[in-house]
């Protein structure tokens, strides 16, 4: 029997599209129009800290409405993830990779804001980065590779999705649930 849940599907499909797209966009778009037009590598900072800066909230949103519907999902198709085989290996799998997506788009964040702060204008910006210096050279090279980490992780979520949506399919849950039945009793002999 099939029950609807397009409320939270479209929260943690929308939400990971978001997460997805925009981070692939500003690593190459935002970042590239910076390398492009910055000129100095001060003014390249600025430009592309501005667009990411700008981007925080709506991605804090979007990762927000994937999680939410994450969770409401995981509440509805509990039955699936205990009873079918392979459910639960691959939500396991999408539990450990959105794991390492937000980490990655929270360490992104803070080398954003540290690289923001050195190139900033602002006097109190200027003072702050003054009271706490960093290796610029060192924060530049671990942000490019954690906003290339972002897309890689969140281009993985699509991908176990997909599978997730082939699961669902009738003719892979009812031969998954016998499997899972038939592999549980086996065990009690």
């Amino acid at each position: 029997m099939s029950e609807r849940n397009t409320v939270i599907r479209s929260l943690h499909d929308v939400g990971l599209a978001a997460w997805f797209g925009g981070s692939l966009m500003g690593a190459i778009g935002l970042n590239g129009a910076a390398k492009d037009e910055g000129g100095t590598e001060a003014t390249r900072d600025r430009i592309s800290s501005s667009g990411w800066a700008k981007w925080s909230p709506v991605n804090a949103a979007a990762i927000g409405a994937h999680l939410f519907g994450g969770g409401g999902l995981l509440a509805v198709n509990a039955h699936r993830v205990a009873a079918q085989r392979g459910v639960a290996g691959s939500t396991g799998a999408k539990t450990v990779v959105t794991a390492a997506a937000l980490a990655a788009t929270a360490y992104a964040r803070v080398l954003g804001k540290k690289v923001e702060l050195t190139a900033s204008r602002d006097p109190k910006d200027t003072e702050k980065a003054d009271k706490h210096p960093i290796d610029l050279d060192k924060a530049r090279r671990q942000l490019a590779c954690a906003q290339w980490a972002v897309p890689a992780l969140t281009g993985c979520l699509v991908v176990l999705n997909a599978l997730h949506g082939e699961q669902q399919r009738p003719a892979e849950q009812i031969p998954g649930m016998w499997e899972r039945a038939r592999s549980a009793t086996h065990l009690m002999s």
